[in-house]
């Protein structure tokens, strides 16, 4: 099953152009262990972000570079083939906003976390919400000081 997973302010908003605007320990808990032992999908902003693959998950990027991605990184140069030839694998498109409006077509599951407020933020995940069924809606404790969240899973109706 293709999945993606992301975090979002309340306008959709994923980053800034400087990269995500908030920290929250929660979400990253969450997008580890819904992640972990995984296959995921990012695109190559997201991979230059990393200074090392996510370990523990085979780790693709979506890209027209031709240069050499690091040890540990699959160049994927077909984005339409992939997912086609993926459909029956566990497969985690993880960002950035280009790579995900380029899959929305062929994800079947939306793992969101909604983080309250709006961070100002340049970069947006596509609208979901009628294409998609809210299947669970989760609230967290908040921490401290930090924004409220919710764990969402939504579903292709």
């Amino acid at each position: 099953m293709i999945r993606a997973i992301a975090a979002i302010d309340d306008r959709l908003g994923l980053a800034t152009d400087t990269g995500i605007p908030w920290h929250v320990p929660a979400d990253i808990e969450h997008f580890r262990a819904m992640t972990a032992s995984s296959r995921v999908l990012m695109g190559y902003a997201t991979y230059s972000e990393f200074e090392s693959p996510m370990t523990g998950r085979i780790n693709y990027v979506a890209t027209r570079q031709t240069t050499e991605l690091r040890d540990g990184f699959i160049a994927v140069g077909d984005l339409r083939s992939f997912l086609s030839d993926n459909l029956n694998n566990d497969l985690w498109v993880i960002g950035g906003a280009t790579v995900y409006a380029e899959t929305l077509e062929a994800v079947q599951e939306l793992a969101v976390t909604r983080i309250a407020g709006d961070f100002g933020c340049t970069k947006f995940f596509p609208a979901f919400e009628s294409t998609f069924q809210l299947i669970t809606d989760e609230t967290p404790p908040t921490e401290g000081g930090l924004p409220p969240i919710r764990f969402q899973t939504w579903r292709r109706s």
